[in-house]
């Protein structure tokens, strides 16, 4: 008995120096900021952030938000960015999304620290610009998501496609792009392409005034253009409220423009996700069976795992095998590990390339995980595997 005891005692005492040895293996002896939206405009890019920290400690891993009023506040997004420079054990510094200020907080951390990686998910200035000043961007594949957006919506029998922007917006070169590439496929796919206008979150009227824009002209622009019309929306905040009011009158959402089951969904769909924290798989099943209950199925569609949660994540994580020597910070398949070790998800992605000159920009990466239609069952739609047509990638 005393043997077996020992024995026990032995291999109780081993686990438990792997169980030490494994948390020991989260700790790092250098420190990691990430800056994101507030909950109110990036939830998801927040919770991302906070999922990271929760895991390496908020000993390590320092978080700030800009402003949601950040095209009037940029100099508080300089400063916000700029002002976790000032931590001497920083080495990563993580912008998701890249709101305008970015590239010039990234020049000014430069000027004081080179040693520090600063790396940008999602830009909203212009890509050369932020890839001059950035050691690394990530944004969604906006050239292949153009065409392949508007496949999905002709495989499953869309007429119209009403795209739903502002100025602002449409100035961003991602996604004026997008929308040419957009055109472009609908022409090719038989798929009209529709603009329609709402206000920005980011004006006077603020984030309340522009949801209520879409919940008062979603019906109009269903009866516009008739229940086999898809929509889409380039703003965050636009989502849910364009969400609810097509599962009430009728038409198709392909996907967001930065797509999660988290992306509206919920608050669209009154379901509560708190049982949830973080896990995508119940997440999902949970929003798909409220889309069904409410007679959606076959017409609403997302990722399957949030693309702005697993940016601020795998970023900051990519960040850190870097650092750490584990990785190269512009290798695609490095770039891609991150992500899927957050996401159990796969993903596909390449360089991004100039339409006009054709040359490639070797810090500047364009990503895209499959497009997932709920329904009883859901499906996934094979994205990933089709062979886009060539000339779409210098549409501009």
């Amino acid at each position: 008995m005393k043997k077996l005891l020992c024995v026990l005692l032995a291999a109780i005492m081993v686990l438990s120096m792997a169980a030490v040895a494994s948390a020991e293996e989260k700790k790092l002896d250098f420190h990691v900021g990430i800056v994101t939206g507030t909950v109110s405009q990036s939830e998801d890019d927040r919770r991302g952030a906070e999922a990271f920290q929760a895991e390496y400690g908020e000993d390590v891993v320092k978080l700030a938000t800009y402003p949601d009023n950040f095209p009037d506040e940029k100099e508080t997004v300089v400063q916000t960015i700029v002002n976790l420079a000032d931590d001497p054990e920083m080495k990563v510094i993580v912008v998701n999304q890249g709101v305008p200020g970015t590239a010039e907080a990234f020049r000014k951390i430069k000027e004081m620290r080179d040693d520090i990686l600063c790396i940008c998910g999602e830009s909203q200035e212009d890509l050369p610009v932020i890839a001059e000043a950035a050691d690394l961007v990530v944004v969604n594949d906006f050239v292949s998501r153009g065409y392949l957006i508007i496949k999905t919506a002709a495989d499953l029998g869309c007429k119209t496609f009403v795209h739903i922007s502002f100025p602002r917006h449409l100035g961003i070169e991602s996604l004026s792009r997008r929308l040419k590439v957009m055109e472009e496929a609908g022409k090719e796919l038989g798929v009209e392409i529709v603009q329609e206008t709402a206000p920005d979150p980011t004006s006077d009227v603020g984030v309340a005034g522009a949801q209520q824009f879409i919940l008062e002209k979603t019906p109009e622009w269903v009866e516009k253009y008739g229940t086999d019309s898809a929509y889409f929306c380039t703003n965050d905040a636009h989502t849910e409220p364009l969400l609810k009011q097509l599962l009430a009158y009728g038409g198709y959402f392909i996907e967001a423009d930065l797509p999660s089951p988290l992306m509206g969904y919920p608050g669209a769909l009154g379901v509560d996700l708190t049982d949830a924290n973080g896990d995508f798989t119940k997440i999902l099943e949970t929003v798909e069976k409220a889309v069904v209950e409410k007679g959606g199925a076959g017409r609403f569609g997302t990722w399957a795992f949030s693309y702005g949660y697993a940016s601020s994540y795998a970023l900051a994580l990519h960040g850190v095998n870097v650092v750490k020597g584990e990785s190269e910070l512009t290798e695609m398949d490095d770039i891609s590990d991150a992500f899927e070790t957050v996401s159990n998800v796969g993903w596909n992605g390449a360089n991004y390339t100039d339409a006009i000159t054709g040359v490639k920009t070797e810090n500047l990466f364009l990503v895209y995980q499959d497009t997932y239609i709920m329904g009883d069952p859901g499906r996934y739609m094979g994205t990933p595997d089709v062979e886009i047509p060539e000339k779409y990638y210098t549409v501009h």
